[in-house]
């Protein structure tokens, strides 16, 4: 399976210390090492790097690794293919437009069994099921609302269309458009929300550390998502099968747990 990362926070953040430790899991740490991409919303703008070689020989990685692009709300991938050949088509994440603004989809799973009605307004490019998924999940949600609805409307038809997908496989995926994170999960998803007090965190890929404290204000607030842990010193919580979060200004603002 393919690995995740996101991220979502109150003012503009760097994400070098995580994707130190996450880029490495692209062939090194881990096995996954069909492809890669990252994401960074800049106000209405978005930042996509997108590479089909592995992280760890990427020179694009490596862009990345010494560029302190500031964002609110980052995606990344790491691709382990299951559907679709090796190329630069096929890499997460996706980008589309809607509402007038730019949506950013990764997913980690396989819906095998996923094949819905050819789209009016959105169409892969690529042959895997994670950008029909995306694409899917845009027109469901384009067809109800000519324009953006209220955040708790969006929230609980993204939750419906979730349960509704994840029913042809395992689909475990973050979704943004800038303001605000959602993160699904099927099978494996963590986060940790880091604010004041700031302790030192190290990565569990690469032997580097980081005191937060010198490099942050006392009123930040992030949100870091990962398939899994990327420190071995902090409490991640783990997400529930059929969970979705919605994280906003580096902190979980909707939740929709499974029914027991």
């Amino acid at each position: 399976m393919c690995q995740l990362l996101g991220m979502n926070c109150n003012i503009p953040t760097d994400i070098l210390f995580s994707f130190e430790g996450f880029h490495r899991r692209g062939g090194l740490t881990d096995h996954h090492a069909d492809g890669w991409g990252i994401a960074f919303f800049e106000n209405k703008g978005c930042r996509i790097f997108l590479d089909d070689k592995p992280s760890v020989e990427s020179p694009v990685a490596d862009l990345v690794r010494r560029y302190p692009i500031k964002s609110e709300n980052v995606i990344a991938h790491i691709r382990k293919a299951t559907q679709g050949a090796v190329n630069l088509a096929n890499t997460h994440p996706f980008m589309r437009e809607m509402w007038g603004q730019y949506w950013i989809f990764a997913h980690n799973g396989n819906l095998e069994t996923f094949q819905p009605e050819t789209g009016q307004y959105y169409r892969p490019v690529g042959s895997t099921d994670s950008e029909l998924a995306f694409c899917h999940l845009l027109e469901r949600l384009r067809s109800k609302w000519s324009e953006p609805p209220e955040l708790v409307e969006l929230f609980d038809e993204v939750a419906r269309l979730s349960d509704e997908i994840s029913g042809n496989g395992v689909f475990n995926f973050m979704l943004s458009n800038g303001e605000a994170l959602f993160a699904h999960c099927s099978t494996h998803l963590h986060y940790i929300i880091r604010c004041s007090p700031f302790n030192t965190a190290h990565l569990v890929d690469d032997d580097v550390s980081v005191d937060f404290a010198t490099v942050t204000t006392p009123r930040d607030q992030v949100a870091m998502v990962a398939t899994q842990p990327l420190t071995d010193n902090e409490h991640w919580q783990a997400l529930s099968s059929g969970e979705l979060i919605l994280f906003r200004d580096g902190a979980p603002l909707l939740t929709r747990k499974p029914h027991a």
